[in-house]
């Protein structure tokens, strides 16, 4: 199984002192570009076919901000999440001035409509129009929501356009803000990760001998390679054969499949981390606990 590196791990966004639910309506907002270059910029080709950039500037990008923190005295760098564009940072000049607008545009879980220039890595935002149409998020959602977004802070390189991902995160936060089961819902969610980064292996297949998965064997989760029969001496999570085909299809209906499923996932995306620890889901442990 083919395996890609993680990103440069990031600092975790920060949660909010209120839920999105709390925050005024925003109003559109339009940024006046910068002067256009003198010559139009070249850039290496993308990984992903993507929409061309007139005179260096994108506009009217689908996006989600997935963590901001300040930049020099009154901007922002916005890390968002676009369906093009895969993740990428922004400088939101004067966001943090107290009658800034962008204050009330630049939200997490709200989709909005994002414009750039810049080829570097860190680009300036010229317009960011929110775009509605979906709930908000709140309590147990909501911490859902941001752990979806440490997700992929620390595992999405930038500039990696992800648009399959991208439609699945929407996806996901409308069943979050509908009330759909948060364990089912994160399953679903952390699979797609792995498969549209290129590091899931196929579930129904052992690895080496490529012989099928049967339902009433047991059988560990080798993070690059896949599943094998599972052994005595094994320390890694032993999931039965019937947990993987139901995760296969996305069937989490079976109790046992829902905690299995929990078990595998977070040690396959452990070791995607590399050893970091996601704050997020150690304050998810710590509700469910009390």
């Amino acid at each position: 199984m083919s395996t890609t590196t993680p990103a440069q791990h990031e600092p975790a966004p920060a949660l909010p002192a209120a839920s999105a639910a709390s925050a005024p309506v925003p109003a559109p907002v339009a940024i006046a570009p910068p002067a256009a270059p003198s010559a139009a910029p070249t850039s290496a080709a993308p990984r992903r076919s993507r929409p061309a950039a007139r005179d260096g500037r994108i506009t009217g990008q689908p996006a989600f901000v997935l963590h901001s923190y300040p930049h020099k005295e009154t901007s922002l760098i916005v890390d968002v999440f676009t369906r093009e564009y895969g993740r990428i940072a922004l400088v939101a000049k004067g966001a943090k001035r107290p009658h800034s607008q962008l204050r009330g545009v630049l939200q997490t879980f709200q989709p909005l409509q994002a414009g750039w220039t810049g080829k570097s890595e860190l680009r300036i935002l010229t317009g960011a129009e929110w775009v509605g149409g979906m709930l908000p998020l709140e309590k147990t959602a909501l911490l859902c929501g941001f752990y979806l977004n440490e997700l992929l802070v620390k595992l999405l390189a930038r500039d990696d356009p992800h648009p399959v991902l991208f439609d699945h995160y929407v996806a996901t936060l409308n069943q979050l803000a509908h009330n759909e089961p948060p364990p089912i819902v994160l399953r679903k969610f952390e699979r797609a990760l792995l498969k549209e980064t290129g590091v899931a292996a196929d579930l129904t297949r052992c690895t080496g001998t490529r012989q099928a998965v049967e339902a009433g064997q047991v059988y560990v989760v080798d993070p690059e390679r896949g599943p094998r029969p599972a052994r005595a001496a094994d320390a890694w999570p032993k999931i039965t054969g019937k947990t993987l085909l139901d995760m296969e299809r996305e069937d989490y209906l079976d109790v046992a499949t829902q905690a299995q499923s929990k078990l595998l996932m977070r040690f396959l995306l452990a070791h995607q981390l590399g050893g970091a620890t996601l704050n997020t889901r150690q304050i998810l442990i710590d509700l469910m606990q009390l």
